[in-house]
């Protein structure tokens, strides 16, 4: 039986941050199709993340 395709929870506009880059401050999420999310960190820019490889964490 196929698995379904990979299915990030992430929404436009929510704010998270990346485990592996602090320094890079909190992020938003400008979209998320699939596996790929696409972020805006204040001190990186925009940063496409493979959400089946980094687990972005979610910020209230």
């Amino acid at each position: 039986m196929a698995q379904p395709p990979f299915r990030s929870f992430l929404v436009p506009g929510q704010a998270v941050s990346h485990p592996d880059h602090p320094e890079w401050g909190d992020g938003l999420v400008q979209s998320a199709i699939g596996h790929r999310v696409t972020v805006m960190f204040p001190h990186a820019g925009k940063v496409v993340i493979d959400a089946t490889v980094v687990h972005l964490t979610e910020l209230s």
